[in-house]
């Protein structure tokens, strides 16, 4: 008995002498029609773990660092292998480290977040294991990824702001209402439409194209495009949302 407590006392003491583990996880956020009003909402897909620890809850696409892999070709790996996308705007969000994310084992997580256009988010797999979630009113997930999702929707929210990202979540052209959308979705709350427009044309790098989104009851409007950096920091002065 006395050996069985030294052999577990040793086990422990091994294991807080280990380093700790790197894993990386994605955030993948999406525009996606909501359930109850078809109005654009933003999404992210999320994998049930199939393992303990927290066997059974949902959980943000991931998994360990390997050895020959890059950061960034780990965030994307992970991507294709769990929903298939292989976004464009992919960019480190934070690093996790928390004593105690894990039961286990300690693991620090490198956090990507990734915007992909609703054509590409219906293109994603899914299955009993992966699945499409409001990314408000989550309910408990592994780990520490309601954590992670909160402050990945603080970040873009933030940068709704002052950068280019909102042009991520929308195809190559797209009309002003809903380039609207796309910041109603993300602050979760209505924009005036008049106001919006106003400032948005006046916006730098949003150009007029020549062509009209078609299919609608009524005159057709005219479709725009972003001729910005991809990844700018900062796209001119986006429209005031306050």
């Amino acid at each position: 008995m006395e050996r069985s407590i030294f052999a577990s006392a040793a086990n422990v003491s091994e294991r807080l002498e280990q380093p700790p583990a790197l894993a990386i996880s994605t955030v993948i956020f999406a525009l996606r029609p909501s359930e109850s009003s078809g109005r654009p909402t933003l999404w992210l897909p999320l994998v049930r773990r199939i393992r303990e620890p927290f066997k059974g809850l949902w959980a943000l696409p991931g998994g360990p660092l390997m050895q020959s892999q890059s950061l960034q070709d780990a965030a994307a790996t992970n991507l294709a292998d769990t929903t298939g996308l292989a976004p464009n705007y992919l960019e480190q969000l934070y690093a996790f480290g928390g004593l105690h994310r894990s039961p286990s084992q300690r693991v620090i997580s490198i956090v990507y977040w990734a915007m992909v256009q609703p054509t590409e988010a219906a293109l994603a797999q899914e299955s009993d294991n992966v699945r499409w979630f409001r990314a408000d009113g989550l309910a408990e997930l592994a780990f520490d990824h309601n954590q992670i999702v909160d402050y990945a929707l603080w970040r873009l929210r933030n940068k709704m702001t002052y950068g280019s990202i909102a042009y991520h979540l929308l195809g190559e052209t797209f009309t002003l209402a809903q380039v609207r959308e796309v910041y109603e979705a993300v602050l979760n709350r209505t924009v005036d439409p008049a106001n919006f427009r106003r400032q948005l044309k006046q916006t730098a790098h949003i150009e007029a194209t020549d062509e009209f989104l078609q299919g609608g009851k009524h005159r057709p409007p005219r479709l725009y495009r972003y001729t910005g950096e991809p990844n700018a920091e900062n796209s001119g002065s986006p429209p005031s949302i306050s």
